[in-house]
């Protein structure tokens, strides 16, 4: 019995002393290593959790909240922890690896190329004039008869379209018939009679063909001798009846138009080009159509005029291109979208345009200095092609761009400096841009920035409605927004004659009421 109690006592012991050397090497520090040992700031590697300062509008917006917040399109607020709130010391913007990626941040290098340039216009399609036939009548008469009563129906050359009936034409038959016999009946008559009756002959005859009597109906009368009561008229060319204005029974004066009739196997488009780009534009040069009607169609033509006046009203000179119309399937009066091929020429300091962000009073690219480092800077531009925008000044050759995120850059980069400007510049810097504000119908949104809008009145600039072109500030501009629309809009001039839009927001009508409620903004930067 005592030595069973010997053994729990001694169990009890051994467990005791295990559990206070364990609880020992639990609490106590660990020995230093000699490599611990020899560092002198050992405690000062150990990695310190960043310190979570605010959330910040992920728009860039001057807004910020102490706890996780959604925006008003349902965006997350994004974390801002300390230290990343400061600008880096050489300017600029610095953004952490995760976050270049969570942005979705792409670049490209600028590089030297050759523009493919391409001058935008709207125009509408216009009958040929040079395949334009009218049918008047060159001597007083009656329509006796209608064969073609339709306007739009289609006729081939030498369709009859109508008969008339002209006192003047059957008494010069009858003059033209007694003259042929009485040349027969003075065969063996002298020289004398038979030539006067031979002029006489051939005087009523050159009248019946300036009267433009049918050369068939001329031979009928001289192989049977009877004088016909009408005259056929026929059509010159192969077309459509664009107008008709012959009634049955309804009396005619000499010259007066009574069909038109027009061959539309080929159509002229006038397009109206913007004064800026005119120079660009030459004879002969190959241009691509784009019908609204046909929106899956590219019409291929060629420039055969530039018109020798500008409009003041438009400040656009008027351009002629030809097109193949087979199947009529261009019909005048039809508006459509043309892009003119302009020479293109050396190899110039060229970003993509998405690089380019466009305020309309300045443009700015954002280039990578580094990894992670981004500096906006103002650029000067110059020429477009759909995808590549030269840069004149601003950045070198060589240089990485940023072509996706830019805008999330550029708000945050708003946000953080001190006077709100760009690449240090104050906005004292900028010229006042005046800004015009217009309601109208967005009919074409372009690959490369441009627009067509039908607008209404302008009352800032006193212009009347009209259709015209504009460039966006950015693609963003017009995010969300469909060709047809009804839209308004706020745009600026950035230079002569170069309309920018800054803002643009889709409209839809109220219920019952011929108002409009705007439905989203999409405003530039």
């Amino acid at each position: 019995m005592k030595s069973g109690m010997a053994i729990v006592v001694g169990i009890v012991a051994v467990a005791a002393a295990a559990g206070g050397y364990y609880l020992g090497n639990r609490h106590a520090p660990a020995p230093p290593s000699p490599v611990q040992a020899s560092g002198p700031a050992a405690a000062g590697e150990v990695k310190k959790e960043k310190k979570l300062l605010y959330y910040r509008n992920p728009m860039g917006l001057p807004d910020t909240s102490p706890v996780p917040k959604k925006d008003s399109m349902g965006m997350d607020y994004i974390p801002v922890y300390e230290g990343e709130d400061e600008a880096p010391a050489a300017g600029g913007l610095k953004i952490s690896t995760d976050r270049v990626q969570k942005l979705g941040v792409r670049t490209q290098l600028a590089e030297k190329r050759a523009l493919d340039r391409v001058v935008r216009a709207a125009g509408r399609v216009e009958v040929d004039e040079r395949r334009l036939a009218t049918i008047s009548p060159k001597f007083e008469g009656y329509v006796e008869r209608l064969l073609v009563n339709a306007t739009g129906e289609p006729v081939a050359k030498g369709q009859a379209l109508f008969e008339v009936y002209s006192p003047e034409i059957v008494s010069a038959q009858r003059e033209y018939v007694i003259a042929t016999r009485g040349v027969k009946a003075l065969r063996d008559a002298g020289t004398e009679s038979r030539a006067g009756m031979a002029q006489l002959a051939e005087s009523s005859l050159l009248r019946l063909r300036n009267w433009d009597v049918p050369e068939d109906q001329i031979a009928s009368l001289e192989k049977s001798g009877e004088a016909r009561r009408t005259v056929t008229f026929r059509s010159p060319v192969s077309g459509i009846v664009m107008e008709r204005k012959a009634i049955a029974g309804m009396r005619f004066m000499p010259g007066e138009m009574l069909y038109q009739v027009a061959d539309l196997s080929s159509v002229w488009v006038l397009a109206d080009v913007n004064e800026q780009d005119i120079g660009l534009v030459r004879k002969g040069a190959r241009a691509a159509v784009r019908i609204n009607a046909y929106p899956d169609r590219r019409f291929e033509g060629v420039v055969t005029y530039v018109y020798p006046t500008l409009k003041p009203e438009t400040r656009t000179v008027q351009v002629r291109l030809e097109l193949a119309n087979p199947g009529h399937a261009l019909k005048p009066g039809m508006f459509a979208q043309v892009e003119l091929a302009a020479g293109g020429g050396g190899k110039v300091l060229a970003v993509p345009v998405s690089a380019v962000i466009d305020s309309g009073v300045r443009r700015v690219v954002i280039v990578q200095a580094a990894e992670g480092r981004f500096e906006p800077r103002e650029v000067e531009t110059g020429e477009r092609s759909a995808d590549w925008v030269e840069v004149r000044s601003g950045v070198k050759e060589g240089e990485s761009v940023v072509v996706a995120a830019n805008f999330l850059i550029d708000a945050e980069s708003n946000l953080r400096a001190a006077l709100g400007g760009l690449g240090g510049a104050k906005p004292a810097d900028s010229p006042k841009a005046v800004s015009h504000q217009a309601t109208g119908t967005l009919d074409v949104l372009g690959a490369n920035g441009a627009v067509t809008i039908t607008h209404g009145p302008v009352p800032s600039l006193k212009w009347p409605g009209m259709t015209m072109e504009f460039t966006l500030a950015n693609p963003a501009v017009a995010a969300g927004v469909k060709p047809g629309s009804p839209i308004a809009f706020e745009f600026v001039e950035r230079k002569p004659g170069e309309w920018v839009v800054t803002s643009l927001r889709a409209e839809q009508a109220a219920p019952g009421k011929g108002a409009t409620a705007p439905a989203d903004a999409h405003k530039g930067h």
